[in-house]
Protein backbone atom coordinates (compact mmCIF):
# COMPACT_ATOMS: atom_id res chain seq x y z
CA UNK A 1 0.00 0.00 0.00
CA UNK A 2 1.33 3.44 -0.96
CA UNK A 3 2.30 5.68 1.91
CA UNK A 4 3.24 9.33 1.45
CA UNK A 5 6.57 10.37 2.92
CA UNK A 6 4.63 13.21 4.58
CA UNK A 7 3.29 10.56 6.96
CA UNK A 8 6.71 9.18 7.86
CA UNK A 9 7.81 9.46 11.48
CA UNK A 10 10.82 11.59 12.34
CA UNK A 11 13.90 9.67 13.45
CA UNK A 12 14.64 12.48 15.92
CA UNK A 13 11.42 11.53 17.72
CA UNK A 14 12.73 8.07 18.60
CA UNK A 15 14.97 9.49 21.34
CA UNK A 16 11.95 11.29 22.83
CA UNK A 17 9.95 8.05 22.71
CA UNK A 18 12.71 6.08 24.45
CA UNK A 19 12.98 8.75 27.16
CA UNK A 20 9.20 9.04 27.60
CA UNK A 21 6.28 8.00 25.38
CA UNK A 22 4.21 10.92 26.63
CA UNK A 23 6.97 13.40 25.77
CA UNK A 24 7.11 12.03 22.23
CA UNK A 25 3.33 12.30 21.83
CA UNK A 26 3.23 15.87 23.17
CA UNK A 27 5.85 16.94 20.62
CA UNK A 28 4.90 14.89 17.57
CA UNK A 29 1.14 14.39 17.97
CA UNK A 30 0.07 17.52 19.88
CA UNK A 31 2.85 19.69 18.35
CA UNK A 32 3.91 21.17 21.69
CA UNK A 33 7.45 22.18 22.56
CA UNK A 34 9.45 24.12 25.14
CA UNK A 35 13.16 24.79 25.48
CA UNK A 36 15.44 24.48 28.49
CA UNK A 37 19.20 24.75 28.87
CA UNK A 38 19.74 21.11 27.86
CA UNK A 39 17.73 21.33 24.63
CA UNK A 40 19.33 24.65 23.67
CA UNK A 41 22.84 23.25 24.15
CA UNK A 42 21.97 20.17 22.11
CA UNK A 43 20.51 22.28 19.28
CA UNK A 44 23.62 24.44 19.14
CA UNK A 45 25.83 21.36 18.78
CA UNK A 46 23.73 20.03 15.89
CA UNK A 47 23.76 23.42 14.15
CA UNK A 48 27.57 23.34 14.21
CA UNK A 49 27.64 19.82 12.77
CA UNK A 50 24.90 20.14 10.14
CA UNK A 51 25.66 21.71 6.79
CA UNK A 52 23.23 20.22 4.29
CA UNK A 53 24.92 18.92 1.19
CA UNK A 54 28.42 19.60 2.54
CA UNK A 55 31.10 16.97 1.99
CA UNK A 56 34.76 17.00 2.91
CA UNK A 57 37.48 14.66 1.64
CA UNK A 58 40.38 13.67 3.86
CA UNK A 59 42.56 11.16 2.05
CA UNK A 60 40.61 7.89 1.93
CA UNK A 61 37.83 9.36 4.07
CA UNK A 62 34.80 11.34 2.85
CA UNK A 63 32.69 13.19 5.45
CA UNK A 64 29.07 13.89 4.51
CA UNK A 65 27.21 16.18 6.93
CA UNK A 66 23.44 16.59 7.25
CA UNK A 67 22.63 13.57 5.06
CA UNK A 68 18.87 12.95 4.57
CA UNK A 69 17.88 9.30 5.13
CA UNK A 70 14.68 7.27 5.23
CA UNK A 71 13.29 3.76 5.47
CA UNK A 72 10.22 3.02 3.36
CA UNK A 73 9.83 -0.30 5.18
CA UNK A 74 9.48 1.32 8.61
CA UNK A 75 8.10 4.67 7.46
CA UNK A 76 10.76 6.83 9.13
CA UNK A 77 12.86 9.71 7.86
CA UNK A 78 15.46 12.11 9.22
CA UNK A 79 18.93 13.60 8.99
CA UNK A 80 22.25 11.97 9.91
CA UNK A 81 24.58 14.40 11.65
CA UNK A 82 27.50 12.92 9.75
CA UNK A 83 28.17 9.86 7.61
CA UNK A 84 31.75 8.74 7.06
CA UNK A 85 32.54 6.98 3.79
CA UNK A 86 35.76 5.05 4.33
CA UNK A 87 37.55 3.92 1.14
CA UNK A 88 37.89 0.14 1.13
CA UNK A 89 37.94 -1.37 -2.35
CA UNK A 90 37.95 -4.93 -0.99
CA UNK A 91 35.09 -4.83 1.53
CA UNK A 92 33.19 -1.63 0.67
CA UNK A 93 30.23 -0.84 -1.57
CA UNK A 94 29.93 1.38 -4.64
CA UNK A 95 28.67 4.92 -3.97
CA UNK A 96 27.01 6.78 -6.84
CA UNK A 97 29.26 9.50 -8.23
CA UNK A 98 32.32 8.27 -6.32
CA UNK A 99 35.27 6.29 -7.58
CA UNK A 100 36.10 3.13 -5.63
CA UNK A 101 34.18 1.33 -2.89
CA UNK A 102 33.41 2.48 0.64
CA UNK A 103 32.44 1.30 4.12
CA UNK A 104 29.59 3.40 5.55
CA UNK A 105 29.82 4.64 9.15
CA UNK A 106 27.20 7.07 10.59
CA UNK A 107 28.26 9.34 13.48
CA UNK A 108 25.61 10.91 15.73
CA UNK A 109 26.49 13.93 17.87
CA UNK A 110 25.04 14.21 21.39
CA UNK A 111 25.53 17.03 23.88
CA UNK A 112 25.20 14.86 26.97
CA UNK A 113 26.44 11.50 28.21
CA UNK A 114 25.66 7.99 26.89
CA UNK A 115 22.07 6.81 27.20
CA UNK A 116 19.76 4.30 25.54
CA UNK A 117 17.74 7.00 23.75
CA UNK A 118 20.70 8.17 21.68
CA UNK A 119 21.59 4.60 20.79
CA UNK A 120 18.04 3.96 19.53
CA UNK A 121 18.27 7.03 17.30
CA UNK A 122 21.62 5.87 15.93
CA UNK A 123 20.20 2.41 15.22
CA UNK A 124 17.30 3.94 13.27
CA UNK A 125 19.80 5.85 11.11
CA UNK A 126 21.71 2.62 10.47
CA UNK A 127 18.51 0.84 9.38
CA UNK A 128 17.76 3.67 6.94
CA UNK A 129 21.26 3.70 5.46
CA UNK A 130 21.30 -0.09 5.07
CA UNK A 131 18.02 0.03 3.16
CA UNK A 132 19.03 2.98 0.97
CA UNK A 133 22.53 1.73 0.11
CA UNK A 134 21.82 -2.02 0.19
CA UNK A 135 24.60 -2.77 2.64
CA UNK A 136 25.22 -4.02 6.19
CA UNK A 137 26.37 -1.63 8.92
CA UNK A 138 27.26 -3.67 12.02
CA UNK A 139 28.70 -0.73 13.98
CA UNK A 140 28.24 3.03 14.27
CA UNK A 141 29.51 5.88 16.44
CA UNK A 142 28.24 8.58 18.80
CA UNK A 143 30.29 11.62 19.77
CA UNK A 144 29.43 12.94 23.26
CA UNK A 145 30.06 16.64 23.77
CA UNK A 146 29.97 16.40 27.55
CA UNK A 147 32.74 13.78 27.47
CA UNK A 148 34.64 15.10 24.45
CA UNK A 149 34.78 11.48 23.36
CA UNK A 150 33.54 9.23 20.59
CA UNK A 151 32.22 5.73 21.25
CA UNK A 152 31.61 2.86 18.82
CA UNK A 153 28.50 0.70 19.30
CA UNK A 154 27.54 -2.70 17.92
CA UNK A 155 24.16 -2.46 16.17
CA UNK A 156 22.91 -5.93 17.10
CA UNK A 157 19.63 -7.71 16.45
CA UNK A 158 18.19 -7.09 19.94
CA UNK A 159 18.70 -3.34 19.54
CA UNK A 160 17.20 -3.43 16.04
CA UNK A 161 14.15 -5.32 17.31
CA UNK A 162 13.65 -2.80 20.13
CA UNK A 163 13.75 0.10 17.68
CA UNK A 164 11.42 -1.54 15.17
CA UNK A 165 8.92 -2.40 17.93
CA UNK A 166 9.09 1.20 19.15
CA UNK A 167 8.45 2.55 15.65
CA UNK A 168 5.47 0.22 15.31
CA UNK A 169 4.02 1.54 18.59
CA UNK A 170 4.72 5.15 17.56
CA UNK A 171 2.85 4.60 14.29
CA UNK A 172 -0.10 3.14 16.20
CA UNK A 173 -0.25 6.09 18.61
CA UNK A 174 0.08 8.57 15.74
CA UNK A 175 -2.79 7.00 13.79
CA UNK A 176 -5.00 7.07 16.90
CA UNK A 177 -3.89 10.56 17.88
CA UNK A 178 -3.41 9.23 21.40
CA UNK A 179 -1.16 10.78 24.06
CA UNK A 180 -0.39 8.13 26.72
CA UNK A 181 -0.24 8.82 30.44
CA UNK A 182 2.92 8.30 32.46
CA UNK A 183 3.95 8.02 36.09
CA UNK A 184 5.96 10.92 37.46
CA UNK A 185 9.65 10.08 37.81
CA UNK A 186 12.78 11.87 38.98
CA UNK A 187 13.83 12.41 35.36
CA UNK A 188 10.64 14.39 34.70
CA UNK A 189 12.15 17.44 36.41
CA UNK A 190 14.83 17.74 33.72
CA UNK A 191 12.30 17.54 30.87
CA UNK A 192 11.67 20.78 28.99
CA UNK A 193 7.97 19.82 28.71
CA UNK A 194 7.43 19.35 32.45
CA UNK A 195 5.08 22.32 32.85
CA UNK A 196 3.09 21.30 29.77
CA UNK A 197 2.98 17.61 30.64
CA UNK A 198 2.11 17.93 34.36
CA UNK A 199 2.94 14.24 34.99
CA UNK A 200 1.72 14.39 38.59
CA UNK A 201 -1.84 15.02 37.43
CA UNK A 202 -2.04 11.58 35.83
CA UNK A 203 -2.20 10.04 39.30
CA UNK A 204 -5.53 11.77 39.84
CA UNK A 205 -7.26 10.05 36.94
CA UNK A 206 -9.07 11.56 33.98
CA UNK A 207 -11.62 14.38 34.11
CA UNK A 208 -14.42 11.98 33.16
CA UNK A 209 -13.49 9.65 36.01
CA UNK A 210 -13.52 12.60 38.43
CA UNK A 211 -17.02 13.65 37.30
CA UNK A 212 -18.33 10.10 37.62
CA UNK A 213 -16.90 9.95 41.14
CA UNK A 214 -18.61 13.19 42.17
CA UNK A 215 -21.96 12.10 40.73
CA UNK A 216 -21.77 8.72 42.43
CA UNK A 217 -21.16 10.44 45.77
CA UNK A 218 -24.23 12.58 45.26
Amino acid sequence: MYRSTDDYLQISGIKHFRFCRRRWALVHIEQQWAENSLTVSGNLMHERVHDDGFTEKRGRLILSRGMPVRSDRLGITGICDMVELIRDDEHGIAIYGREGRYIVNPVEYKHGSPDEAGLWQLCAQVICLEEMLVTDIPQADIYYGALHARKTYDIGQTLRDDVENAVSEMNSLMKRGHTPKVRAQKACRSCSLYDICQPGLSRRGSASEYVKGVLSEE
